[in-house]
């Protein structure tokens, strides 16, 4: 007499997934190193937060090192040196958001209604070869630019003009930076509304050329509204990082001239942590401040947004 096994549900849910998911390996195996990158570089170094509360020693390490409760955060919000970081940090994002924001997208609708494909391409290659560029090369193009004997001002001299340090007035150095920021990244950062546009039905662009419509009525009642929730997520995304300028371009430009306007809480972790005797509690407790405002301008910006009817992100 055989006797009867009865397969349990649960097992069978867990082979079907197994299953599942050898059949899947190929793309399992391509996303792997996005998901070795965000363990490695994002998960893992979690562990080291627990510095911020700590006295570090490195005869003792991490885990062993003391407790030492918020006093590193007490030393932070006591130092005026930090508010100036978080003043300018914050100053540079909201330039970078209301100047270099926008433009990507305006680039991309005009981008979209040319009709020579060989000269679009050709512009769009243009705008976005300069985001393969390093910091440190575009840092040397701006000295060689904007230095005291650069090709800006040898210009203004040789026009009768006086020679002005644009590096080194703050009343310039934050618009230098938004400004080759925007020229840097708005080529890169359009191709994700191009690829937007082109999702849209050209259908509907033919029956509004039917109906009479121009180039400006497509692109405000069609076009816009076929891109505007990747805009607004790109925002969202974009206002819960203003805590993060760009480390690269800001240490690459800046000088002791224009600390008072150019220094950002990257490179202010960055001095306090190599220029000076180093002190790892400090210095951890700045990107856990950096990290909790950033989530939080990001929950924000999400509430707005769906107080102002759009979908949001979560």
């Amino acid at each position: 007499m055989t006797a009867h096994v009865e397969r349990r549900p649960g097992a069978a849910r867990r082979k079907s997934v197994f299953r599942r998911a050898w059949e899947s390996r190929y793309m399992y195996l391509l996303i792997l190193p996005g998901i070795l990158f965000f363990l490695i570089f994002r998960y893992i170094p979690i562990y080291g937060i627990q510095l911020a509360f700590k006295t570090f020693r490195a005869s003792l390490g991490i885990t062993l090192s003391p407790w030492c409760g918020l006093e590193n955060f007490e030393y932070l919000f006591l130092n005026s040196d930090f508010w100036v970081a978080v003043r300018n940090t914050l100053l540079i994002s909201l330039y970078q958001v209301v100047f270099c924001f926008p433009f990507p997208v305006v680039l991309a609708l005009f981008l979209n209604e040319i009709r020579l494909a060989r000269y679009k391409k050709f512009v769009q290659t243009v705008y976005t070869f300069p985001h393969f560029l390093s910091w440190v090369l575009i840092s040397g193009i701006v000295m060689n630019l904007l230095s005291s004997s650069g090709a800006v001002n040898s210009l203004i001299a040789a026009l009768g003009g006086q020679k002005h340090q644009f590096l080194t007035d703050k009343a310039l150095f934050r618009s230098i930076l938004v400004f080759f920021l925007a020229w840097k990244e708005s080529g890169w950062n359009c191709i994700l509304y191009l690829a937007s546009i082109t999702a849209i039905d050209p259908s509907l662009y033919e029956a509004a050329t039917i109906d009479g419509a121009n180039r400006w009525h497509r692109m405000r009642y069609i076009t816009w509204p076929g891109i505007s929730m990747i805009v607004v997520v790109t925002l969202i995304l974009r206002i819960g990082s203003m805590m993060d300028v760009g480390f690269d371009q800001v240490i690459n430009l800046y000088n002791a001239s224009v600390y008072d306007v150019g220094d950002i809480i990257d490179t202010y972790i960055y001095r306090i942590t190599f220029q000076r005797a180093g002190n790892f509690g400090v210095s951890t407790a700045v990107g856990l401040f950096k990290g909790v405002t950033n989530c939080i301008l990001l929950l924000s910006a999400n509430g707005i947004c769906k107080l102002l009817g759009e979908e949001g992100i979560v």
